[in-house]
């Protein structure tokens, strides 16, 4: 049997189970937390950004189609951005190319996960059989020419236009989305999860008011921002930045905990 009908059958049937599984959970997160999901919360909120229109869920998966292609070919890996962003905008788009009810299409979880899966099947399929076929000429190409040109897609394009949307949402949340975009761009190196956060904070308060529910998500975003500055060294580099000796328990809990920066 050829090389290349085997990636595809083998592409086939894991790009069925990824697509089932990321589609499935995305549209579990919506019933959450009556139901358990099993999505990533940046997901949750690109399809958010995307005001359930199809053509602008097709263009959004389709604006990383390129970078996973290119990492594919030139890597030979898949890259997160195939079932984090990829996969979902494509089954949303899919399953709401004739229905725009949501709780029919986007916020059903078996109507995603089918979508999902016939969308990675022929995702992954292309992205396989094209990286195996590829000459090793053109794969350094990849590797070097659209790898790049992608990485400007998700910085700084992407932040721009989570930045805008956060202040078009009005001064609240576009305050919490600059304050969280910047901490985010510090402490995780993009600024798209901590805009993302920041929309979801300002407009929780924005329609709740502050109540016990808003305060609990804030004191969990301010932990997540503590713990993974923390995690990522970035305690230890600001203070090394601001020439100020750095504790010697503090020195010996990064060590322990192997979270010491490397240059």
């Amino acid at each position: 049997m050829p090389q290349t009908l085997i990636v595809l059958m083998e592409s086939a049937v894991i790009g069925a189970l990824i697509g089932f599984g990321a589609s499935a959970g995305v549209a579990r997160m919506f019933h959450a937390p009556k139901v358990q999901g099993m999505g990533a919360f940046r997901t949750l909120g690109e399809l958010n950004a995307c005001e359930n229109d199809p053509i602008a869920h097709f263009s959004f998966g389709f604006g990383f189609f390129f970078n996973a292609w290119a990492s594919a070919v030139g890597a030979g890996a898949l890259t997160g951005d195939v079932d984090h962003r990829i996969v979902p905008h494509w089954a949303a788009a899919l399953s709401m190319a004739k229905n725009r009810n949501l709780a029919e299409t986007l916020h059903n979880p078996r109507r995603m996960a089918f979508c999902g899966a016939g969308v990675g099947m022929v995702l992954i399929s292309v992205l396989n059989t094209s990286a195996a076929s590829v000459p090793g000429s053109l794969q350094k190409v990849a590797a070097e020419v659209l790898g790049p040109a992608s990485e400007w897609l998700i910085n700084p394009v992407m932040p721009i236009i989570f930045w805008m949307a956060a202040i078009d949402a009005g001064r609240r949340t576009g305050g919490w989305g600059t304050v969280l975009g910047g901490l985010a761009h510090v402490v995780m190196g993009n600024a798209v999860p901590g805009i993302v956060l920041g929309i979801v904070v300002g407009k929780a308060l924005d329609d709740l008011g502050r109540t016990r529910l808003t305060r609990v998500l804030v004191g969990a975003v301010i932990a997540l921002f503590v713990i993974s500055g923390i995690l990522r060294g970035v305690d230890l580099q600001l203070l090394e930045q601001m020439k100020v000796h750095v504790p010697d328990w503090l020195a010996q809990f990064h060590k322990t905990t192997g979270t010491t920066p490397t240059d």
